[in-house]
């Protein structure tokens, strides 16, 4: 199995379902059973914060990306493997996404769907070819999904960026999906 670099985006917050926090969890403890790297926002608080605490308990090296902004706000964690300041959002979107092998969106807010919006854009600009796993707990990116349907519909998309994304209903599809494609690489 190839050592691998995971991005997650996902919430500072944990929202209502308990689901999304336990699969953010799980999300944690896989990425640390296969060895792989954890690259997210820094922050030690919501879904971001539950899964890198599984993450690190669980043996992994966790990449953390902050803005200065946002120093003392997310409460950054203090047991990072490397820890890089940005000085603007954009900024930590782009170290975050160039230190990865693939990206993991899980339930989140605006910040969450611009991440997932901007990566998704450079894949069908042909800047990357990363892996973009969709994790659909509980259904909450079905409107999303159905959305980007629309796009396609309409003509205001290629049908093949609905290929670019790999929608999983939990942590295992994604840790799954990833899998698959890494020992095909």
């Amino acid at each position: 199995m190839t050592k691998a670099s995971i991005c997650v985006y996902c919430g500072s917050r944990p929202g209502l379902e308990p689901a999304y926090l336990h699969q953010a969890g799980q999300l944690g403890r896989r990425l640390a059973e296969m060895e792989w790297r954890l690259v997210y926002g820094a922050g030690d608080v919501g879904l971001m914060g539950e899964v890198a605490r599984t993450a690190r308990e669980n043996g992994a090296d966790l990449f953390g990306v902050i803005p200065q902004h946002l120093l003392g706000v997310e409460r950054e964690r203090s047991d990072l493997s490397r820890l890089v300041v940005t000085q603007t959002m954009h900024e930590r979107k782009k170290v975050m996404f160039m230190n990865c092998d693939a990206a993991v969106v899980m339930p989140g807010g605006a910040g969450t769907l611009d991440e997932f919006f901007e990566v998704l854009t450079w894949r069908q600009l042909g800047l990357h070819q990363k892996p973009i796993v969709l994790l659909n707990v509980g259904g909450y990116w079905s409107p999303l999904i159905a959305m980007l349907e629309q796009m396609a519909a309409q003509g205001f998309a290629d049908p093949a960026m609905l290929h670019s994304v790999r929608v999983v209903e939990d942590a295992d599809g994604a840790i799954d999906s990833l899998a698959r494609h890494f020992d095909q690489v």
